[in-house]
């Protein structure tokens, strides 16, 4: 797999990608010690992390969240016993640039077995307007027209979101809900685990390979499903599904940033109403994590309907699904019928 770091990490997080130390042989027994058996004590930074440890790791793994179901992960802030926890684990599964305190707190933790998911695929930068221009014909038109309006529109709104992006270099952090990327990081986060315990290295393939068909199986329903549609664009109050537009031919057009409470401009308003008349688009997007509001009443002024798109960065009672795979096949469901999926 080709890496590269897009995203600054530390020379720890660098270790871990070119070749992950071998865990000091006095941890499993730690992990013992703290009432997990010979499990190894995983930490994840939140949901999308979360899954891919539990699902690699199998029966091998004793996996913490430091965001709890509902919580808006970018909102985290982390308790003093959290930072004590990271600190003893036995490998840590993050993502830099979506939270900082989880960033600044895993670079104090000293933990050896420290994995940036970012290092494990491709960054790109993805303003509010992203569409995808490297996809065939389908709906390359409408992506063309669309880069069209980032050289009249300037993307100010996507600034000043209140996230640690500008200190990335404008990297779009938001990897997991490309069904490919998060294929590539799934990878190698199945090599991290071989290497950070080999004497379950079999069990953490197997795991890996099956978990990689399935998201293979996903991504091609999207390539299917979003094929032939009416229109290609969708509005969203968060600009989360840069690389899924991107993947799929489809353009995003994010009302207000990446920050999903911020409120529009008047001007941005406007421009979104223009857009939508312009492309056909038919719904603006809200998520489970965030408040319906903006989206409501940019919907009420344009006369567009809502729907929920589900950026998947927690999984709580009110997610269509139980888990990332389901959620994924609603989000689906959802911008089929939004696009007018023939």
């Amino acid at each position: 797999m080709n890496v590269r770091r897009l995203i600054p990490t530390t020379a720890v997080a660098g270790a871990v990608v070119l070749g992950l130390t071998a865990l000091s042989a006095c941890s499993t027994s730690d992990a013992a010690d703290g009432g997990n058996g010979d499990k190894l004590k995983v930490t994840a930074s939140f949901y999308p992390m979360q899954f891919l440890t539990e699902r690699i790791g199998g029966e091998h793994v004793a996996v913490t969240s430091l965001t709890k179901p509902g919580v808006e992960p970018h909102d985290l802030e982390l308790t003093p016993r959290q930072i004590g926890s990271i600190s003893e684990s036995d490998y840590v599964l993050y993502l830099k640039g979506i939270q900082p305190a989880v960033d600044d707190a895993i670079k104090q933790s000293g933990v050896k077995n420290t994995v940036d998911a970012a290092t494990l695929t491709t960054l790109e930068n993805h303003g509010s307007e992203v569409s995808g221009h490297d996809h065939g014909h389908e709906g390359g038109h409408e992506g063309e027209e669309e880069h069209g309006h980032e050289e009249e529109a300037p993307e100010e709104h996507s600034e000043g979101d209140g996230h640690n992006h500008g200190e990335e270099g404008g990297a779009d952090p938001h990897i997991w809900v490309d069904p490919v990327k998060y294929a590539e990081v799934a990878k190698g986060v199945g090599k991290s685990l071989e290497k950070a315990d080999p004497d379950h290295a079999a069990d953490y393939k197997k795991n890996t390979d099956a978990l990689v068909a399935e998201l293979g199986e996903l991504n091609t329903a999207y390539e299917t499903g979003l094929k032939n549609t009416s229109t290609k664009t969708f509005i969203t109050t968060h600009s989360a599904f840069g690389y899924l537009a991107e993947r799929y031919g489809l353009t995003q057009q994010g009302i207000a940033g990446i920050d999903p409470e911020a409120e529009p401009s008047p001007a941005r308003i406007q421009e979104i109403h223009t857009i939508a008349e312009k492309e056909k688009a038919t719904t603006v997007f809200f998520e489970t994590l965030a408040s319906d509001r903006t989206a409501k009443t940019l919907a009420k002024d344009t006369g567009l309907k809502t729907g929920v798109l589900d950026p998947l960065e927690g999984i709580t009672d009110k997610s269509q699904g139980a888990d990332y795979i389901e959620v994924m096949e609603s989000n689906l469901a959802a911008l089929r019928k939004a696009l007018g999926a023939k």
